[in-house]
């Protein structure tokens, strides 16, 4: 049993100043994996010291400093990276091959990505007589999600870092085994005392404490659309910078081709993988009015193909994160039921002979209107759900026909069509047959936050721009 009752603040790892733990249970078994500590206020104010103390030197360090710091992080992160897949499949039911493949994997790749940035970035650009600086803005707190723990926490922590900032973390109370695991990587890094804080702990408590502390200058935070509003409000008083990436029901546009039916499918499996939970999911499949029966056969025997089971094997599909989610997941499968879209596959209860562990169905619902509550709210879970459209100009219109805007896919032969369709999707993520790039801007329009992360677009959130006029002399005339 894993037990984690101290944090990493100012270079140490410390007693929280009053000891009160939470037992945390593995999605699979439900049965007790482990104990963390939650930290209070008090706690916040020691690692918000220690992070302001800290960031005086290392914002004064140089490109080469810094490279060297995330350089050892590497090393360290490349030790360690069997221990971070076995925590992720413990803590959130992650299947092996997926916990140590694309989970790990993720974080790696900001790594690398940072680094790589880092080298070419131009933190000050002349501009006639005018000096424009880009400094680092300071103190980041950061608030992470459960679902891909370790990519949420690197894509945030890497950029800040390589920018001059200094951090307080609070991870998600679900995925607290693997954050762990990074502070010890940072530790054995040897990044300077107070560089990097983190503090385990309530949303409630520690992220309301993070969000509306005056020693904070900037908030990050990954999660639902009401845990983003609400580290808002608290922001606000203290005019914090405050960037969210938050909820999605993301589009996939699926053109009446000849690779109609392999879309279909592969639409189907990238639903399901991660159980479903991820904010970027294409969770509305829309397919033409013409081609429905035939994208219900082919979900259908998809959908059968998604195995589910012990993470620990080799299965596609573990269990969902927790008790509370799997009880939300079977009301949305209740509620599309009830609202009358056809259930092709999956639907209410636990898969066939697991009667332990809170593993999902593979469902998905077909002949969905795009006003139906299925389609309009974020469920998090291995539930696909496919939509009907006339033409490409009604396909249009029903993936912007959403709340929210974080991403979307389109899936054909024809480039030209798909790079068009793509265009006027109102998202920050849209991929063409679902391109991948650790450059890409990741982020959201509308209700799915603001604020970009992942390549050179995530420094530009750690930084501040500073204009010093009559930097260089006006030339003689």
């Amino acid at each position: 049993m894993r037990e984690h009752l101290k944090f990493y603040i100012d270079g140490k790892w410390v007693d929280p100043v009053e000891l009160k733990t939470v037992d945390v249970v593995n999605p699979a078994t439900e049965q007790l994996s482990g104990r963390i500590a939650l930290g209070s206020v008090a706690d916040v104010d020691r690692a918000v010291k220690a992070a302001r103390k800290a960031f005086g030197s290392w914002s004064q360090t140089s490109r080469e400093e810094r490279l060297e710091a995330l350089n050892r992080i590497l090393v360290e992160y490349q030790k360690r990276m069997g221990d971070l897949g076995a925590a992720v499949t413990e803590e959130m039911g992650a299947p092996k091959p997926l916990a140590n493949g694309f989970h790990v994997g993720l974080g790696a790749g900001h790594l690398s990505t940072a680094i790589e940035v880092l080298k070419k970035f131009h933190f000050e650009e002349p501009r006639g007589a005018t000096m424009i600086v880009k400094e680092p803005i300071g103190v980041c707190g950061m608030i992470t999600p459960w679902n891909w723990p370790i990519n949420q926490v690197t894509v945030k922590v890497f950029p800040a870092l390589a920018t001059g900032c200094t951090v307080v973390l609070k991870p998600s109370q679900e995925s607290h085994f693997s954050a762990c695991i990074l502070a010890e990587i940072f530790d054995a890094a040897r990044l300077p005392a107070g560089v990097f804080n983190m503090i385990q702990g309530k949303g409630s408590v520690v992220g309301a404490a993070m969000s509306s502390h005056p020693g904070i200058d900037m908030i990050s935070i990954t999660g639902s659309e009401a845990a983003g509003i609400e580290v808002a409000k608290n922001a606000a008083a203290t005019v914090k910078r405050v960037c969210q990436e938050l909820g999605g029901k993301s589009a996939n546009v699926v053109l009446d081709d000849a690779s109609f039916a392999e879309n279909v499918a592969k639409g189907v499996a990238g639903m399901m993988v991660n159980s479903g939970q991820t904010c970027s999911a294409t969770s509305r499949m829309l397919v033409p009015k013409s081609r429905m029966e035939e994208a219900i056969a082919v979900a259908k025997k998809a959908a059968a193909g998604v195995t589910v089971g012990d993470p620990s094997g080799e299965v596609a599909m573990g269990p969902v994160v927790s008790k509370a989610q799997f009880n939300s997941i079977q009301q949305y499968i209740q509620k599309g039921i009830d609202e009358g879209a056809t259930l092709v596959a999956g639907g209410l209860g636990r898969p066939e002979g697991l009667n332990r562990g809170w593993y999902v169905k593979p469902t998905v619902f077909a002949n969905v209107r795009n006003d139906m509550v299925i389609a309009r709210e974020e469920i998090f879970g291995p539930v696909l759900v496919i939509i009907g459209y006339d033409n490409v100009d009604d396909a249009v219109r029903i993936a912007n026909d959403s709340d929210f805007g974080l991403a979307g896919n389109v899936a054909g032969q024809d480039l030209q069509k798909a790079r068009s369709i793509a265009r006027q999707i109102r998202a920050g993520w849209v991929s063409v047959n679902d391109g991948f790039d650790f450059h890409g801007a990741f982020g959201g329009y509308k209700k799915s936050g603001n604020g970009r992360e992942w390549g050179e677009f995530g420094f530009h959130e750690y930084l501040e721009i500073k204009s010093i006029l009559g930097y260089a002399p006006e030339k003689a005339s």
